[in-house]
Order: structure tokens, then sequence, then C-alpha cells
């Protein structure tokens, strides 16, 4: 692969329509290596779901990743999925959680999903926090039990996520509208906010992905462009997979200077350790500035400066083409 090929596939984007071809061409066009399905992309059945994944599938022994939001409850994009979220699931046992995941995997299985973005492992009791009805657990020891029950649920059915790290309880802000700071210290963070993610990690989850959220007194930047944020997650955590962004697009849409320009975005969320970047694009990313071309330019031109190390790009490229060749393996 050229370089400009392992950028490109470190790419998830998204394109709305439920044409399977289209969508595959798409795909194509810019060689990236993943699509998440949003609203705009479900049709009216499983059936026709299935269809649309096969077509965007084409290449059965390197497809591509097709992920979702499929929590439960307040965050689902299949109307059929009629199995309980978290604001039912926090107050049962583990093993409701386990079994409402597991189901829920075989409906996206059976869909031609293979990344499911449905772990929530943060962690809260905060009734007025923006992500307080999505959480497993208003404790630690709560959250772990039933994140680890989620992603057993999952296991051999699709790829498990674990969000938002480093934890989205410790704010009530919404990331989607700004970015969420606390002064929340190290030692504060490790009993309370790691504890999910350490059980999910130990449960076997392949991914994790990191919210646009400060915790000021560790960095002054967002998790997801925080270069010790990434090194806390691998070396404390021990977590070796797969790191994904946020949407990026969140970042632009708080109307922050400093995270107007989505090029430089991805850049730094890349130099920070991220594996794979997400954008929700709409059906014209240039009205946004988020032309993918002028994504994997910006991050092509970064290696070229010693701003990314060619040797990184090399080995993310090379970890996500196994994880996705192991996809075609299962099949």
């Amino acid at each position: 692969m050229s370089l400009r090929q392992q950028v490109a596939s470190l790419l998830m984007l998204h394109q709305p329509g439920t044409d399977g071809v289209a969508l595959r061409a798409f795909i194509d066009r810019y060689g990236i290596g993943g699509m998440i399905l949003m609203g705009d992309n479900i049709p009216a059945s499983p059936e026709l779901l299935a269809a649309q994944t096969a077509a965007m599938t084409t290449d059965a022994s390197l497809p591509p990743l097709i992920g979702i939001d499929e929590e439960g409850g307040d965050v689902a994009r299949l109307p059929w999925d009629d199995q309980p979220g978290a604001d039912t699931l926090k107050s049962g046992a583990p093993a409701a959680t386990q079994a409402a995941f597991a189901a829920r995997a075989q409906l996206l299985k059976q869909a031609g999903i293979t990344v499911n973005f449905g772990t929530v492992a943060d962690v809260t009791a905060d009734p007025d926090s923006f992500i307080y009805d999505r959480v497993l657990g208003i404790t630690p020891a709560d959250a772990s039990a039933r994140v680890a029950a989620s992603v057993g649920g999952e296991q051999g059915s699709v790829l498990s996520t674990l969000k938002h790290f480093p934890g989205h309880g410790e704010t009530e802000a919404d990331s989607h509208l700004t970015v969420p700071t606390t002064p929340v210290d190290r030692s504060r963070w490790k009993a309370q906010d790691a504890p999910p993610f350490i059980a999910g990690i130990g449960a076997g989850a392949e991914l994790v992905m990191f919210g646009h959220l400060i915790y000021s007194a560790v960095d002054n930047a967002p998790a997801s462009l925080s270069m010790t944020w990434h090194s806390i997650l691998s070396d404390e955590l021990g977590f070796t997979g797969v790191t994904i962004t946020d949407d990026m697009r969140m970042l632009q849409d708080t109307g922050l200077a400093e995270y107007q320009n989505p090029a430089e975005n991805a850049v730094r969320a890349l130099a920070a350790g991220n594996t794979m970047l997400l954008f929700v694009l709409p059906a014209d990313p240039a009205s946004i500035g988020s032309d993918p071309d002028a994504l994997i330019d910006a991050v092509v031109a970064a290696v070229g400066t010693g701003r990314i190390p060619r040797e990184q790009i090399e080995r993310d490229a090379l970890k996500l083409l196994e994880l996705r060749r192991s996809l075609s393996v299962e099949k």
C-alpha cells in the first residue's frame, strides 16, 4: 500500500443513503477502511439492510468495517431492535445486560454490521448529566459488571467498542455542543471512571472510542487529541486494540476557533495515537470543509513533515487490515 492508501484506510466515514452500490462506490472512491451507518442509512426492514451491507462489502477477503451506534434505549438506529437499553438495564442483574446485548449483536450480525459502538463505559450517578440515561451503572462496580456483560454478550457476533474514554460521567455537558471540561485528577479518575473500561478490556472489547473530553488536571487537550490519554490507555490499562475517535465533526460543531479546521483536527487526532478517525459526513462533505481527499492530503503532508511518524501509519494500517481480514475468515 502507498502512504496515501494507508492513511485512507484509517478513516471511517458516513455518507447518507440506502443504496448499497452507491455506498460501496463511496468506499472505493477514497479507499477508506470503514463506514458508519446512521439513521439515514437504515432501510425499512432487516432484509433490505442485509442486502445493502452485502453490496457494501463485495470484497469478501478484505471487507470494510461497518459500524453503528446501537446501544438500545435512547441511542438505537434499528427500529426493529426491541432489546432494553441502559435506562432499564442499569437496575437489573448483569445477566440481563448480557442477554440483551447478545440478542442485539445477533441482529447486527444478521444485518451485515461488524462493529457496534454500543457499550457505554461511562459512569455517573448525576441525573443531570448528559450521559446519565445511557450509562450501565451509577457506581464504578455496577457499571463495570454490566460493561463486562455487554462485551461478553457481543463476543463472536460483532466487534465491541467501549466509549467514551476516559469517561463522560464527570461532567454534565454534552460533547455534541461543547468540549466538556472537568478538573478531576488522575487519582479520582482511576477510582471512579477507569474501572468500567478496565472491565470491558478484560472482557475482550476490540475497540475503545475516545471522547472529546478535557480532564484539565491530566491534559488541557481533549482526550481524543491527547497523547497522554492514549498512553494511559495502553500503558496503564493494557489496551492493545483499535482506538477510534468519537465523531470528529463534533469538535467543529462546538464553534470553538481552535477546532474549525477539520484537516488539522484529523492530523492532531492521529498524532495523538488514534488508530482510526470517525467522521459523520453530510451528503456534500466539502460543504463543511471535510472533503475526504483533503483530510487524506493533510495527514500525508503531516507524515512528510514529521508530525506523524510514518511507522505509526504503517503499524495502524496493518492493525486495521488484520482486523478486517479476520472478519472475512469468521464468515
